[in-house]
């Protein structure tokens, strides 16, 4: 069982920005794909980036540019700095392990200002 713990949400003004940091319980050197997902209210949850094991990223056409994921095996933590945040992205934001099995972090709040 690999537990997921996020950190780095908060409230802030539309342009800012902010980094999320997600730490796993044990190696993520053996974790394939790990990513960050989003789900504002009353939408589904969807991904907003993701990240192979050899470091290959994938971003959704929306964040491109502006987010960057990037992970540090040594310190098992995944990170997604999110820039020039606008008011529509303020969502719970979710730090998963996608492969080789599927876990989930318990989510952190971000909150844009217009």
């Amino acid at each position: 069982q690999v537990q997921l713990v996020e950190s780095g949400g908060g409230l802030l003004q539309a342009g800012g920005s902010l980094r999320h940091s997600c730490a796993a319980s044990g190696s993520i050197s053996r974790m394939n794909i790990m990513g960050w997902f989003r789900q504002a209210p009353g939408k589904q949850r969807g991904l907003v980036a993701s990240i192979t094991s050899s470091g290959q990223t994938t971003y959704a056409d929306s964040v491109k540019v502006r987010f960057t994921i990037s992970r540090d095996n040594a310190k098992n933590t995944v990170y997604l700095q999110m820039n020039s945040l606008k008011p529509e992205e303020t969502a719970v934001y979710y730090c998963a392990v996608l492969s080789p099995a599927s876990y989930w972090g318990q989510g952190t709040q971000v909150t844009v200002s217009s």
